[in-house]
């Protein structure tokens, strides 16, 4: 039998959360409840009702089965008894059962100890990440590996800031709608066909990519909303075998495509900016980080760019050929979007300064950092961003905690010689199997790329793996330079190998457009274009640079 509930609405106080079984069981009545939002098990409901005055009434009735409508049991708490147990195993087992070379002080071996304890829990999620690492930075110093201001000697790293600032300017172009509008615009006039309708959205997103730092925020915010808009008017629905016509190849192509984008340049996404810090850790300076970075990555990404959508058009093809609605319905779009309007005029004026300094930065003087802070006061004063927005950016200060604790930590490993030693071993194993640096770099990065099966987090990978990734090549003879760079771009690139191995990831495969197995499929064959992209493009192209 359905229940019914009454509710008096007030115009004052915010709406409660009421457990569905409790409404099902009585009739409740009140003088002074708002508007409610009703949640269980299997779904939620906002019901967006506008505050009445009190004579008036809503009536809300539940029709879910009785299934639904049972008592959610509590949340387990604490840590997950097995990803912990396993990954404080990784780091006893090291610190007392594996010897300790003689050439490795006790105070580097325990540290490494910790070190990949904290790693493991990285992967195997005990608690949420930021949790995890500080657990881990907090018994370096109970133990007194590390001292207190050694330990979080990297929370002041400039990079570290650069990154958090990055995910409010994120925010800003997702809160203007100025993202929204600059991909509407690339639909317009280049939507008549699937296949240019997928260059628009691709295209669209290179160029936001360097002001808005976040692959997560530009799929979840901008370009997957469009997306299902175009699918959906083309009656290609999520679930459903009608998913094939148009929406399956455009998540997949936008997907596929996304890595590059980042690649392309050094402020399109948070782990960029990580690499060149752990590069510098290990003594890898890249001069005018922003253009070099630009120039070595424009030709391979820009040329995986192009050919990305086409051969996806060939091996995971749309039924749907032609969408000459496209055009009509992005310009029906920017109409009601109506002119620019004045926060996406700063949100342009301020980002093009950003981008701005931290080209030219270096020569007149104006850190990358400060470049972000000017620009984040700018957003501040002129109200397009709030303090609010930036204190409910979780991610931001979470990526603060977690990134610090591991950069603090991979710093201070290379300073007790830890990572000085895994290079030699690596570099003399290589030099026993007589592999020249070109066959040692083409195997290192091969791991590198594979290996991110088992993460799932590009941020995450970096920190594990970057480091001592970079000193094996370092070891084996590499160009530091293009080490460094060529581990930070395939750091892009593995992003799309699976629906767990990023925030885009999970965005676009939870649209429910592309089954699991294509996206294996898919992304393994996509992975092998890309390498071979750019092994061979970047390859000679780094040579033309002089890079090696």
């Amino acid at each position: 039998m359905e229940s019914v509930a009454f509710f008096y609405v007030s115009a004052t106080s915010p709406p409660p959360r009421l457990c569905l079984s409790h409404l099902r069981s009585t009739r409740t009545f009140a003088a002074d409840l708002p508007c409610c939002r009703i949640t269980s098990r299997a779904a939620a409901f906002d019901l967006s009702l506008r505050p009445l005055p009190r004579k008036f009434a809503c009536r809300i009735a539940s029709a879910l089965p009785s299934d639904d409508l049972k008592e959610t049991p509590p949340a387990a708490q604490g840590a997950k008894p097995l990803p912990l147990l396993i990954s404080l195993a990784v780091g006893i087992v090291t610190r007392y059962f594996i010897p300790k070379p003689p050439e490795v002080t006790p105070q580097a071996w325990q540290l490494l100890s910790i070190f990949l304890s904290t790693v493991a829990g990285l992967v195997l999620s005990p608690l949420p990440v930021g949790a995890w690492a500080f657990i881990g930075l907090t018994t370096a110093v109970v133990t007194k590996t590390l001292r207190f201001a050694a330990a979080f000697s990297a929370f002041t790293s400039d990079v570290i800031w650069l990154i958090v600032i990055s995910f409010f300017f994120a925010r800003g172009f997702v809160k203007t709608g100025l993202g929204d509008r600059i991909a509407t615009y690339f639909v317009k006039w280049l939507g008549k066909s699937t296949l240019g309708l997928s260059y628009g959205l691709t295209l669209s997103e290179a160029l936001i990519a360097p002001a808005m730092p976040s692959t997560t925020a530009r799929a979840g915010g901008v370009f997957l909303p469009i997306i299902k808009s175009l699918s959906l008017s083309a009656g290609s629905k999520p679930g459903d075998p009608s998913k094939k016509k148009l929406g399956s190849y455009l998540v997949m192509s936008q997907f596929q495509s996304a890595g590059n984008s980042s690649a392309l340049f050094l402020t399109a996404a948070a782990q960029n900016l990580l690499c060149l810090k752990l590069a510098e850790e290990l003594g890898v300076v890249i001069s005018s980080p922003w253009v070099t970075w630009f120039k070595a990555a424009s030709v391979p990404a820009l040329v995986a760019l192009i050919v990305t959508p086409l051969i996806l058009y060939k091996l995971y093809p749309p039924e749907t050929k032609d969408t000459p609605d496209a055009p009509a319905q992005a310009a029906k779009k920017l109409e009601a979007m109506g002119p620019v309007t004045k926060n996406e005029w700063v949100m342009i004026g301020t980002m093009l300064l950003a981008v701005s300094l931290w080209v030219f930065g270096d020569a007149i003087g104006v850190a990358s950092v400060v470049a972000a802070m000017l620009g984040l006061c700018i957003l501040l004063v002129t109200g397009v961003l709030n303090w609010d927005d930036c204190l409910s950016e979780k991610s931001a200060w979470d990526t603060l905690a977690w990134f610090a604790v591991l950069v603090g930590m991979a710093g201070q490993l290379t300073n007790l010689g830890i990572v000085g030693w895994m290079s030699n071993s690596v570099a003399k194993t290589l030099q026993g199997l007589s592999l020249s640096w070109p066959a040692a770099f083409g195997v290192l990065q091969g791991c590198y790329f594979l290996i991110h099966y088992l993460f799932a987090s590009q941020t995450g990978h970096v920190g594990a793996l970057y480091s001592a990734f970079l000193a094996m090549h370092l070891g084996s003879g590499v160009s530091g330079v293009v080490a460094a760079l060529a581990l930070a771009y395939n750091t892009n690139l593995f992003g799309a190998l699976t629906h767990y191995s990023s925030g885009q990831a999970a965005v676009y495969f939870g649209a429910g457009y592309v089954d699991l197995p294509d996206l294996f499929r898919m992304g393994f064959l996509m992975a092998a274009v890309n390498a071979g992209i750019w092994a061979v493009v970047g390859t000679f192209w780094w040579k033309f640079l002089g890079l090696y």
